[in-house]
């Protein structure tokens, strides 16, 4: 009976791992959207300026989902 509650608690375990993946993802990838699009056509940036804060606000959103998912 412990053996599968084990089993259970472990892939319950994954699933969390992958929702909390999942969403810093989706975090990171909204976020560098967003900066990208106020930054190409709201500001008038160059497109490699614009990739650039792209990249760094996404990576920066990732960083604070991945904070928040581990709380």
């Amino acid at each position: 009976m412990t053996r599968d509650r084990t089993v259970e608690a472990s892939e319950r375990g994954s699933a969390g791992a992958m929702k909390n993946w999942r969403y810093i993802t989706l975090h990171a990838l909204t976020a560098g959207a967003f900066i990208f699009v106020l930054q190409r056509y709201g500001l008038s940036a160059s497109l490699d300026s614009s990739l650039l804060w792209a990249l760094t606000f996404g990576g920066c959103a990732a960083g604070l989902a991945f904070m928040q998912s581990n709380r």
